[in-house]
């Protein structure tokens, strides 16, 4: 392997290095937030409430202020740029709250995923729906999504998220809100959109379920760092288990 195709292999998806943000004026929320995403990596961010995990991914996604610190994307530096840019440069993200158009059917939805490139639409619907077969289900893809169930709201919301073929995916707490059956469900397609090559950054707040299906951890405490290490590294580490995992899904 030639010098530059190993440097290529070796930069992070995403880097976030050294990030202090926040919402209002000299308030910080992430102190000091760092984080690494290779190449088809899993990466779960866990840690109590407060601690800054969605603050984080919107960090990377443009919507946070960022006050010192970098972000790269495959070694390209997008500290501050705009959400639409993001998308454009292959950065999806699915919130945890409001996440699809109500209004507008399924179709229409995944259709709003695709809005920069159309023609997208056509080559990525049918994955999508392999993806999440229960979209397709009845009605199909001309249900309105505000007449969905929360389930399948997500799943709406994460099909959007791929219309536009993402290299990376941020995922806020896919789990919240739904069944026990449905957030197996969750974990599932995470999972499965994963092995489908997409690098994916996913904040939870069932950790243990978090860590169970992730490559590698961050635990975040007051904005920063707290532990880090393979899933199962911290599902295994006593510290963690008795500062974290005991509170934080069971």
């Amino acid at each position: 392997m030639s010098d530059q195709a190993a440097t290529a292999q070796e930069t992070p998806v995403v880097l976030v290095d050294d990030v202090h943000a926040g919402y209002l004026p000299g308030v910080n929320i992430l102190n000091g937030a760092t984080l690494t995403a290779q190449q088809g990596e899993l990466i779960g961010i866990i840690g109590p409430n407060g601690a800054g995990k969605s603050t984080l991914l919107k960090a990377i996604f443009g919507q946070v202020k960022i006050r010192s610190g970098v972000i790269t994307l495959a070694g390209e530096d997008i500290t501050g740029l705009g959400a639409d840019r993001l998308v454009s440069k292959g950065v999806g993200f699915i919130p945890q709250t409001n996440n699809v158009f109500p209004s507008l059917t399924i179709e229409e939805n995944l259709q709003m995923g695709a809005y920069q490139k159309p023609r997208l639409f056509a080559e990525r619907v049918d994955f999508v729906t392999s993806l999440f077969p229960d979209l397709a289900k009845g009605a199909g893809i001309k249900k309105r999504a505000g007449g969905l169930s929360g389930g399948e709201r997500q799943m709406v919301a994460m099909g959007r998220a791929l219309m536009m073929d993402p290299k990376v995916l941020l995922l806020d707490e896919p789990s919240a809100g739904l069944s026990p059956v449905r957030q197996d469900e969750a974990f599932l397609r995470v999972s499965e959109i994963n092995k489908a090559g997409v690098t994916c950054i996913m904040v939870e707040q069932n950790a243990r379920r978090c860590l169970q299906i992730c490559d590698r951890g961050y635990v975040l405490d007051q904005g920063r760092d707290a532990y880090t290490g393979t899933g199962r590294e911290l599902l295994n580490d006593p510290k963690v288990t008795e500062l974290y995992l005991g509170t934080l899904g069971a």
